[in-house]
């Protein structure tokens, strides 16, 4: 951020230093040819042609350096067939001439025909009155005052933005730091967690980076949650393994007659249970993707053809939103559906009914069917794992189990009603909108 501060701060210093330079040294400049103007202004207005048809002044030119030999200061006037006229100053010397050349307004350029000595040259052309020559005026004068001070100028300039560049620099290089600063503080925060002394960022924040803090705060808790949740999960499918176990080791100890039902029994308890917690870890874990999303429609038209081919005596019919979305996996989302669906289609009288509603945040999805329903007194236990009210039918009694727990992980829950059209059972499903 420092350096990317100080680029940027220098290029803009070498911008505008560079534009300054020029703006200032051109008012030097036209200021410089604006006191040669009026010298040769003043020339051309006391000029005037002599009997011999040479050019004369009425009044001579007032600076004194035009007598002193080299001083830097001269005048030459010419013309095609006459004699240049010269000023004492240029002594043994003459202004180039482009005879070719005619200036019609006063025109300044530069010159380095002197050895030693570059020139400013102004000059115009004229036809002065009782005359039919051409007549070039000139005025040229060493630059070496200008170029002092447009280098006193630039010298100026270059320690003024230096000093500035370093001031702002210095002070880009402060803010940074400074505003960086809670994030060092984040960071010591962080090192005490890691050794222990700590489980949130506790130091007050600007802020600033107070969100920042809040969100790593929501994370620390939400690790901490799945942590907690996966050594329950543990504990729970290790206490439901244990009783099998231990009868299956008795029998086999024993030397039970009955060894193989026993194991069989068993073994099919140890499989219901390790399939129910597998479901909640596979919900736990892609709970974590904030892009889970859902399409109820294809979702329930897909296990409506599966639960079909099962029980083809079952009438299955929907309705509601068909592009309402939840914010759950799909594979998740088809378990809910089909442990719901097929028990209405087992348990039920021949006719299932799935209703799609938004509901703010939320999407209710109601299953109804036609069958014997479940009294009041047993819609709470029916949701524990193993419970069962027909046991003459084929199952495991852990499909509305894996329905509330899936469910409660993304957020969502799951009720039993009264089906009012259907006279049977409706579950009430909510899972939160994609």
């Amino acid at each position: 951020m420092i350096g990317i501060a100080a680029l940027w701060i220098s290029v803009l210093l070498i911008g505008g230093g560079v534009a300054l330079d020029r703006v200032l040294a051109d008012a030097i400049t036209r200021n410089f040819d604006d006191g040669m103007n009026y010298v040769l202004t003043a020339m051309i207005a006391s000029a005037e042609i002599g009997p011999d048809g040479e050019v004369l002044f009425n009044r001579a030119p007032a600076d004194q350096r035009f007598l002193e030999p080299n001083s830097g200061l001269y005048y030459q006037i010419s013309a095609p067939g006459h004699e240049d006229w010269r000023s004492r100053s240029l002594w043994d010397r003459a202004l180039k001439v482009n005879a070719d050349h005619i200036d019609r307004d006063f025109h300044a350029y530069n010159s380095k025909q002197f050895p030693g000595e570059d020139l400013r040259v102004m000059e115009r052309t004229i036809i002065l009155p009782g005359s039919q020559s051409r007549w070039t005026f000139m005025v040229a004068q060493a630059r070496s005052s200008l170029d002092d001070q447009i280098a006193a100028l630039r010298s100026t300039l270059f320690e003024s933005f230096a000093l500035l560049a370093l001031g702002l620099i210095f002070l880009a290089g402060v803010q940074t730091v400074y505003g960086l600063l809670p994030l060092r503080k984040v960071r010591k925060e962080i090192v005490r967690m890691r050794g222990g002394q700590q489980s949130r960022v506790t130091e007050p924040m600007p802020a600033e980076v107070l969100p920042m803090v809040e969100e790593l705060n929501a994370l620390l808790a939400h690790n901490e949650r799945q942590a907690e949740e996966a050594r329950t999960h543990a504990g729970n499918l290790a206490h439901a393994l244990k009783t099998p176990l231990t009868v299956i080791m008795n029998a086999a100890t024993a030397q039970s007659p009955d060894l193989g039902d026993t194991v069989i029994r068993e073994a099919t308890t140890m499989r219901r249970q390790v399939d129910h917690h597998l479901a909640r870890a596979r919900a736990v874990g892609r709970r974590g993707a904030a892009q889970s999303r859902a399409e109820v429609w294809p979702s329930l038209q897909a296990v409506e053809r599966a639960v079909g081919r099962l029980y083809p005596e079952a009438r299955i019919d929907m309705d509601g939103d068909k592009e309402a979305s939840v914010r759950v996996e799909r594979q998740d989302l088809d378990e809910l559906l089909g442990n719901l669906i097929e028990n209405a289609a087992k348990y039920g009288g021949g006719s299932v009914f799935a209703t799609v509603t938004p509901a703010d945040d939320m999407v209710e999805i109601l299953i109804e069917d036609d069958g014997a329903g479940i009294p009041a007194a047993d819609r709470v236990r029916i949701f524990d794992r193993g419970a069962r009210l027909d046991s003459g039918k084929p199952g495991t009694g852990l499909g509305l189990a894996i329905v509330r727990d899936v469910a409660e992980i993304y957020g969502g829950s799951v009720t039993l009603e009264e089906s009012e059209d259907l006279g049977g059972l409706m579950v009430r499903l909510r899972l939160p909108a994609g």
